[in-house]
């Protein structure tokens, strides 16, 4: 018997979210009004452009290129600083839906300074950028390293309120020890996964792609990859997880839900897709549950699992 109604909306780390379904960092997120636009869309909650604490100017071009089954991005975490981001986080909270920081840093201190500014802007929640495969400083030295990620989530934790989440790398031996040393330092919640670090060639300079040489993968070529992540994080991590990674269908997100993500990203489906995505996503997810005889999706979360 198909259930009545179908509820969608659920609890995050203390979060409260119409759906699973959430705008990734890095797309669309750059001003609050775009923000804003996209709250209005079906989305359960929008997470902002990764920002630090002072400005910074990101890689010379080109900095995205697309490649089989998703693109690489060397962008270089430009961002304005975070005065600038404090009133967009401001103008994106008017669209009613929970707004998520996106910081980094390249120290304890910037962290901590970066989170302060989320904190006074009013964001709902707060995700550590440790794992952004093309900037050293903060991919390599930090999201492989526990004690370091143990330190940046403390001090981040000292200087925001809300939820903290923490965007592991999959560019590591063990997404496990990395994600309990978070655990253990104050994280709520766990993304899983950022981009996975890789490279393009023009065959005719014979030089790499991007100005920034390497880049981050994403799309549909990385989701598998994503999908193990999660499946591993939720044998071994209590968090709750949001899946991300190649996500371009509702088919798709029953995949992470079932792994054990409680809810998921969506990022480079929209560069070929209108923001109706969300809308979509939404009802095939609606549909899947009612067809399958469950009400809510609590139900189906980590069900994959023996």
């Amino acid at each position: 018997m198909r259930p009545a109604t179908i509820d969608l909306s659920f609890q995050l780390a203390g979060l409260k979210l119409n759906n699973p379904l959430i705008l990734a960092s890095g797309i669309l997120g750059v001003s609050g009004s775009m923000l804003r636009r996209i709250a209005q869309e079906g989305v359960g909650a929008v997470t902002t452009k990764s920002f630090g604490f002072t400005a910074r100017e990101g890689y010379p071009g080109p900095v995205i290129t697309e490649v089989a089954s998703g693109f690489l991005n060397s962008l270089g975490l430009p961002n304005p600083g975070s005065e600038q981001k404090k009133t967009e986080i401001e103008e994106a909270k008017k669209g009613g839906v929970p707004v998520i920081a996106s910081i980094y840093g390249f120290t304890e201190e910037e962290y901590g300074k970066a989170a302060s500014a989320a904190q006074e802007a009013g964001a709902d929640a707060l995700e550590l950028n440790i794992s952004c495969p093309h900037v050293e400083e903060v991919g390599v030295e930090i999201g492989r390293n526990p004690d370091l990620v143990a330190k940046v989530t403390a001090a981040a934790k000292t200087n925001f309120n809300g939820p903290l989440i923490v965007k592991l790398s999959p560019n590591v031996a063990d997404i496990v020890a990395i994600a309990e040393a978070a655990a253990k330092a104050g994280a709520k919640a766990l993304t899983a996964i950022n981009t996975v670090r890789a490279i393009a060639i023009d065959i005719e300079t014979r030089r790499p792609i991007l100005g920034g040489k390497f880049g981050g993968l994403s799309g549909p070529a990385m989701k598998p990859i994503a999908l193990r992540c999660v499946y591993e994080l939720y044998e071994k991590i209590s968090l709750p997880i949001i899946g991300c990674g190649g996500i371009t269908s509702w088919q798709d997100v029953v995949e992470f839900l079932l792994a054990g993500a409680s809810a998921v990203q969506i990022g480079s489906a929209l560069v070929n897709k209108d923001l109706v995505i969300f809308r979509e996503l939404a009802e095939g997810l609606r549909t899947y549950l009612s067809s399958h005889g469950h009400s809510r999706l609590e139900e189906i979360v980590g069900t994959a699992h023996v």
